[in-house]
């Protein structure tokens, strides 16, 4: 019978009951390794002994603690969690019996039968493909069935920034300090929905804003005047103690019982009494946006738009782009031109100013 050590195992079933008593998986990762250097552990064989756990549920657990300890955000960690559990349901077999027949299976599925995008289905395999390549890493599996299986070709759509007159618009339909302050940040920064919710008042200093980013990497990002003012005009209104920019609200049907109206829910956060604990959500954020749009007549205008809006127009006003892709918190260059809005008038000009 062959033994194998079986620390890593050990380790990661450690860091998994830990989980939610240690902020720092990684450093306790550190030292159980130190710890056990200097032992062979292997696992205790027993016939009766039954598994608790799915052993898929047991290896998806197990990968997304790896990921925790590597920097991932609880967001994508909910993420892969959801779509490599629902894949690995969609096939019913156990990682040790999936081929790449399966996947491919599944992916016709999903496409037929479900009728989701290139861009949905994508998103799932390479979810997959990355817990299937930890498998492999990890000696659990002795071949990765994701190895044969092509990348989903995605077609690529030209996406638009929003035009100065856009958001002029925009900027006339805001209602009270904190749609403005929202509004002129999200042009200023180009920061994601994510990062701004999370925006604390102490984060903020003078013209500048650390952010949060994707893989926890802080930033900064910049106010330019419009944005600055906004804010400054905002937080005197402010009444509260919640130290986020921007705090969470109760329901509007308890705000409508102490007799906050329709007519008046624009301006709820002057009054502390409306104010909780935290921040308000994305979803929140995105729901004041798509209502300035309507307001305003301006089609599709999400959080993600104004951050395209900010990286094109950083750009055609003379940003190099490796400065735009700093600013958005982008690792690569080539995430940031798909952001980027460039017109064949804008080519032309910039042909003119550079080249001879």
């Amino acid at each position: 019978m062959t033994v194998t050590d079986e620390r890593e195992s050990l380790i990661n079933d450690i860091c998994l009951c830990l989980e939610t008593h240690v902020k720092d998986l990684g450093e306790l990762k550190n030292i159980l390794y130190i710890v056990c250097n200097n032992y062979e552990i292997t696992s205790r064989c027993t016939e009766i002994a039954v598994a608790d756990e799915d052993r898929n549920e047991e290896l998806l657990k197990r990968f997304l603690i790896a990921k925790t300890v590597k920097g991932c955000t609880k967001r994508t960690i909910k993420y892969y969690g959801e779509t490599i559990k629902k894949t690995l349901e969609e096939i019913g077999k156990t990682v040790d019996e999936i081929t790449a027949d399966d996947i491919r299976y599944f992916m016709a599925v999903r496409q037929r039968r479900d009728q989701v995008s290139k861009t949905t289905i994508g998103n799932e395999i390479r979810n997959l493909g990355s817990f299937f390549q930890w498998l492999y890493a990890e000696e659990i599996i002795r071949k990765n069935p994701m190895a044969r299986i092509d990348r989903v070709k995605q077609e690529k759509t030209k996406k638009e920034a929003l035009t100065e007159m856009e958001i002029e618009r925009l900027r006339m339909a805001a209602c009270g300090e904190r749609e403005k302050a929202i509004i002129e940040l999200l042009l200023s920064t180009g920061c994601r929905v994510t990062e701004l919710v999370n925006i604390m008042i102490s984060d903020i200093d003078g013209n500048r804003a650390l952010v949060h980013g994707k893989g926890c990497k802080d930033r900064y990002v910049y106010l330019n005047a419009r944005a600055e003012l906004a804010v400054e005009v905002y937080l005197e209104a402010r009444t509260d103690r919640n130290p986020y920019l921007f705090p969470r609200g109760k329901s509007i049907a308890k705000m409508e019982r102490r007799g906050i109206g329709q007519k008046d829910y624009c301006d709820w956060w002057k009054n502390a009494d409306n104010v909780v604990d935290g921040h308000s959500d994305a979803s929140s954020i995105e729901s004041i946006t798509r209502k300035i749009a309507k307001k305003a007549g301006v089609e599709r205008a999400n959080p993600h738009k104004f951050r395209r809006t900010c990286a094109t127009m950083a750009l055609r006003r003379g940003m190099p782009i490796e400065q735009v892709s700093k600013m958005l918190g982008h690792v690569e260059i080539s995430t940031t031109q798909i952001y980027l809005d460039l017109s064949e008038d804008d080519l032309a000009l910039a042909h003119k100013k550079y080249v001879v």
